[in-house]
């Protein structure tokens, strides 16, 4: 397991992503590698908007969100490389998504840890492997390309 070399909080990654509530879905980032791997966090709560329709009497975490919340974090993390980024025009698309499963549902009061590590760049063109964990069990996986703009 890598060392964390940077932490970033809710108010820096506001800056680094375009997202906003309810649609943020990381809430802190630790960078092992700048720019390469690194680990989102997204504490669930019962507070969380989709539960009310997801299932009423069963909460569970729609697993297109813990895609887009495996998706944001490897942009955070591509995009915190930059020191700058605050001031940056740069902004991360995500272009496709493969080789997804889901293990383990996601509920209310679990802490899910999106774990991404880029695994082949090319030009502005990346692609990461992120599993997210819920109590050291994969919740869910893929791989997943994006797109530096800007």
């Amino acid at each position: 397991m890598s060392e964390i070399v940077k932490t970033y909080h809710i108010e820096e990654i506001m800056k680094m992503l375009p997202h906003r509530y309810p649609f943020l879905l990381v809430d802190r980032l630790e960078i092992e590698v700048p720019g390469e791997k690194g680990i989102g966090i997204k504490n669930v709560t019962m507070n969380e908007e989709f539960f009310q329709g997801h299932f009423p009497n069963n909460p569970v975490m729609p697993g297109v969100l813990q895609i887009e919340a495996m998706a944001q974090t490897a942009g955070a993390v591509v995009i915190a490389q930059d020191e700058n980024y605050a001031d940056s025009s740069r902004s991360v698309l995500f272009m496709g998504v493969n080789e997804v499963k889901f293990r383990k549902q996601v509920k209310p009061g679990d802490q899910l840890r999106m774990h991404v590590e880029k695994v082949k760049a090319r030009r502005n063109i990346f692609v990461f492997k992120a599993v997210a964990m819920v109590d050291d069990q994969v919740a869910s996986e893929a791989e997943l390309t994006a797109m530096i703009v800007g």
